[in-house]
């Protein structure tokens, strides 16, 4: 954030307010909430000197100030946790009572600090200008270091490409900042804000325009945030949409219970007229992103009158349900030029070195489409010269690129694809097997294409960040829904819409039993009526995806696939009759079940499941995981269990894992709440190299003999809350490489035997405040050389760093940031 805006009082006013009503409320929180309004207080007065003047802040300087700005929003939004918070959750109190002791300490280290006094006493002001920059650039730094991601090789170049995605998002949202964003911005907050006759207002333009861009400037601007008391939803629509799933969201979201929305489907928003009591409500804002009908966006608009509605589409609604519209204008010349020298060149105008001419022929025919100049300029990127002179001429070919020519688009588009090494071509064309507008878990695409492409994980890395580097899909770091402590990040993939077009346009071509890629566009109630025509004959696809609602044994029809390796079953249900046709599938390879709807899906025919002889990946997710014990699975590899309900589907009285998967190297268990043992059997799995158990809350004990998996590198017990020992016998985890118990927030210790961990390169303990002694035998730990810790433990930890001079200590900090807006 600015640093004007930050001293200009909005924050600290607004958190001086909500901690007084934390003091006068009697909870656990009242005497921190105290000693932060004595330190606030006395930061009002030099706020208000500050803020008129115009000197600029030293680098050093400004940094400090806005870390302090960044630590003063987070306890604005504790703050508001601790005042919604109920009496009688006195583990969620408890934890906030930390989090609020832990603020007060770093706002009265701020104010008393010889630093913090010197900026103080030296400093008038600072430009709003220079200070946003400061701002942002140490926003991107910060949370890049805890974003590493454990246990893969090549996971440092994904890494990378993250940072540099971050960079160029920056760099282009400047470009893109000039007279069409901040006129379209201006525009829509004077609708949202400024005419309270509107209820339901709209941004509308071609794909790949901008228009969920200036939906998100829109959402982070600090007068729309004001006005809307922060209580912002951005949602995303889709052509395949869950009607009652995204009304429970907005209604949870109004009435303030979020959870309810997530959670359960029994909780339904009203329909018809509302009580007139709901007109006197704070002020909402839903932002609702790629609707595609009238018929959706009339069931998810409510008649509140201090709840707007902002509508991003590509297509125009009657104002009878959108009361005025602002109309995406495309890029002008010279902006067009800076965007896409930024993605051809890495600067913002034409080199020297460049035919400037075929350059501006080239961006001439993007017609201003931000997405098209960048994914474009960024294909054409140190290429030769030839090679842009044949991608002009096929631009040449095309027509204009407008409203009435989407088409047209993905043509222009498809020569960022066709110059691709074919591998790579491949893999992007793989994308178009997932739904649009959802998150693909990393995990899920490598093994894909380790699957389909006879590549290793390293390859497929490379290959992802090509992709990236290619402006064809994003890597993002965002917290997993549902996460009760959202301080853990996954990277995940995102593409947009018209690149999923162009990547379905171009799989859909010929013959649908020859095409290698067998989709669904969208989510229907049954198969597509072409399949069933054609399902006389073999199916040559490598990939079938299929996206559904509830499906019954009577829905599904025969089809052969002898050739499919990887098969995604999405839907949308509570109960599931997995297709027969998988008996049908010899050489499928990786298996992925996606239930996308509000509770967990019962799975039928799960004995299908028997035949697969060599599934090596298997990702099951938000399913009722049935009995395991009549299934075989000699070659699974990797078992990923997420949002799942596990019905003591390893019950070890009748389930012996390593007579069912003799081969796993990898088992992920994560949100699945009803986990509370492991069971015994899991320590003879002895190929296994990875155990991730992660945010299971009722996991309260783990096997004695786990020190039986001599294999195991990898050990992750995050976020398990009511886990209170480590077992002596994981000190013989002679190969164990990271351990993560952060966010175990009852365990009281570590075992002494850690110290026999002889191979034990990183600990990430988060969060773990019991811990407060360490055994000694830690420094027997010649391989550790990073541990990840909160400030309450880190002086412990700094003695042992003090014996092994090859450890680094790094203490754990919290940053806050515009979460709310992708919830």
């Amino acid at each position: 954030m600015a640093f004007n805006d930050f001293f200009a009082g909005e924050i600290a006013t607004e958190l001086l307010k909500q901690l007084i009503a934390i003091s006068r409320k009697s909870c656990l929180c009242k005497s921190s909430a105290d000693n932060l309004i004595t330190s606030i207080e006395e930061l009002l007065p030099i706020i208000d000197e500050i803020k008129y003047s115009g000197v600029e802040l030293p680098a050093v300087r400004q940094f400090q100030l806005d870390r302090f700005s960044e630590t003063l929003r987070g306890g604005l939004e504790l703050a508001r946790k601790v005042l919604s918070s109920n009496r009688w959750n006195v583990y969620k109190n408890l934890q906030l009572a930390r989090k609020m002791e832990k603020l007060e300490k770093n706002v009265a280290r701020f104010v008393s600090g010889p630093m913090q006094a010197h900026i103080l006493a030296d400093v008038h002001h600072m430009r709003f200008e220079t200070m946003e920059r400061f701002d942002r650039l140490e926003g991107r730094l910060e949370q890049r270091l805890n974003s590493m991601k454990i246990g893969v090789g090549a996971g440092g170049w994904v890494e990378e490409a993250v940072k540099r995605m971050e960079i160029d998002e920056e760099a282009s949202s400047d470009i893109l900042g000039g007279v069409g964003l901040d006129l379209g911005k201006s525009k829509v907050k004077k609708m949202l804000i400024g005419r309270d006759d509107l209820n339901v207002v709209g941004i509308w333009g071609i794909g790949g325009s901008g228009k969920t861009t200036l939906a998100h400037e829109v959402c982070k601007d600090n007068q729309v945030r004001s006005y809307f008391n922060n209580k912002i939803l951005f949602l995303t629509v889709s052509q395949s949409p869950d009607i009652e799933q995204l009304r429970a969201r907005i209604w949870g979201f109004i009435t303030g219970n979020e959870a309810m929305g997530y959670s359960t489907s029994s909780f339904l928003a009203p329909r018809g007229k509302l009580p007139s009591e709901w007109g006197s409500g704070p002020r909402t804002l839903v932002v609702l992103d790629d609707v595609w009908s009238e018929s959706v966006l009339e069931q998810l608009v409510f008649q509140i009158p201090t709840y707007k509605t902002l509508v991003v589409s590509r297509f125009k609604f009657p104002t009878r349900l959108v009361g005025e519209v602002y109309e995406v204008e495309l890029l002008r010349d010279d902006e067009s030029m800076s965007l896409f020298c930024h993605s051809a060149f890495g600067q913002k105008s034409i080199p020297p070195s460049a035919d400037e001419t075929l350059v501006k022929q080239i961006v001439n025919e993007c017609k201003g489409l931000p997405l098209a100049l960048k994914v474009i300029g960024a294909s054409l990127r140190d290429q030769p010269e030839m090679y842009w002179a044949s991608a002009r001429k096929r631009l040449l070919r095309g027509e204009p690129i407008s409203e009435a020519h989407q088409n047209k688009l993905l043509e222009r588009m498809a020569i960022s694809v066709e110059y691709l090494n074919k591998t790579v071509k491949e893999c992007f064309l793989d994308l178009g097997s997932f739904p649009e507008d959802k998150k693909i878990p990393l995990d899920i695409l490598i093994n894909m294409w380790v699957a389909l492409h006879d590549i290793d994980e390293e390859e497929a890395f490379a290959i992802l960040v090509e992709l990236s580097d290619k402006n064809l899909l994003t890597l993002v770091k965002d917290a997993r829904t549902g996460d009760a402590f959202g301080s853990y990040y996954e990277i995940y993939v995102t593409q947009h819409d018209v690149l999923r077009d162009l990547a379905l346009h171009l799989s859909n071509c010929g013959a649908v039993n020859e095409r290698k890629r067998l989709l669904m566009p969208k989510r229907e109630t049954e198969l597509p009526r072409e399949w069933e025509r054609n399902s006389d004959q073999p199916f040559n696809a490598q990939i079938v995806s299929v996206h559904t609602g509830e499906m019954r044994e009577m829905d599904w029809f025969r089809m052969e696939f002898p050739n499919a390796e990887v098969l995604i079953l999405n839907f949308s249900s509570e109960e599931y009759f997995l297709p027969p046709f998988i008996d049908d599938m010899p050489k499928l390879r990786a298996l992925i079940i996606i239930n996308y709807g509000t509770s967990d899906a019962k799975l039928e025919n799960f004995q299908v499941f028997t035949n697969l002889a060599k599934l090596g990946s298997l990702w099951l997710e938000k399913v009722s995981v049935p009995q395991l014990s009549n299934v075989h699975l000699r070659n699974l590899q990797k078992l990923s269990m997420v949002f799942c309900k596990l019905n003591n589907s390893f019950d070890q009285s009748v389930v012996e894992l390593p007579q069912i998967f003799p081969r796993l190297s990898e088992l992920t268990i994560d949100h699945c709440d009803d986990l509370i043992k492991l069971p015994l059997s899991i320590c003879k799995l002895n190929s296994l190299q990875s155990l991730s158990i992660t945010d299971c809350h009722r996991l309260c004990e783990l096997p004695t003999d786990l020190g039986m998996l001599k294999k195991l590198q990898i050990l992750r017990l995050y976020a398990c809350p009511e886990l209170k020992v480590l077992p002596p016998s994981i000190g013989e985890l002679v190969g164990l490489k990271y351990l993560d118990i952060s966010q175990c927030v009852n365990l009281s210790c570590l075992p002494k035997e850690i110290g026999r961990l002889a191979s034990l390169e990183k600990i990430d303990m988060r969060e773990c405040l019991q811990i407060l002694d360490l055994p000694t035998s830690l420094l027997n730990l010649k391989s550790l050389r990073r541990v990840i810790c909160d400030d309450e433990v880190s002086g412990h930890w700094k003695n042992v760093e003090k014996a092994m001079p090859n450890l680094h200590v790094q203490v754990a900090e919290r940053f806050y940031s515009l979460h709310w807006l992708n919830a």
